[in-house]
């Protein structure tokens, strides 16, 4: 009787091991929200034009490299006339909204460089009006807004 007895003691102690615990959906969705990193994107932006990549950075090369040559056949068409040499790197600050919408928010440049070309940035702002349909950039299945900096290389003699 007595092993009996105890038996039922242990297993009587113990049930409390048995419970689940629970646990929030809103400490869940915390721990959730902690773990992503939101620096970084699934899927870039892209154009129709880059579908053919197949690496998230393909597609990144793909569409910043578009970006460029539309930057650069509308720079060649342009007469500038400087006074003095101008060897600077602009950098544009690049916003895209999750509609696929895109706009320069700033272009930073050297003082000197707004002094000798200050039409560049209307040149720079307008190179871009004539973009085809931007896809958005994906984060976990979802449309996001995305900013990342192009930088432009201006050498003028």
């Amino acid at each position: 009787m007595k092993p009996f007895l105890l038996v039922f003691l242990i297993l009587l102690t113990s049930c409390d091991s048995f419970q689940s615990k629970k646990v929030s959906t809103e400490q869940l969705l915390e721990e959730e929200m902690q773990a992503i990193n939101w620096n970084d994107v699934d899927d870039y932006p892209t154009f129709s034009d880059c579908n053919s990549a197949n690496t998230t950075q393909e597609k990144k090369a793909c569409f910043e490299g578009y970006l460029h040559n539309v930057l650069a056949s509308h720079l060649s068409n342009q007469k500038i006339v400087v006074t003095d040499d101008v060897s600077d790197t602009v950098v544009l600050k690049i916003h895209i909204d999750k509609k696929g919408q895109f706009s320069i928010k700033t272009i930073d440049m050297d003082s000197m460089t707004q002094a000798q070309i200050p039409q560049l940035d209307s040149i720079l702002r307008h190179s871009f009006d004539s973009l085809p349909k931007i896809y958005p950039a994906i984060k976990r299945s979802q449309q996001v807004a995305t900013e990342f900096s192009l930088p432009v290389i201006v050498n003028i003699n």
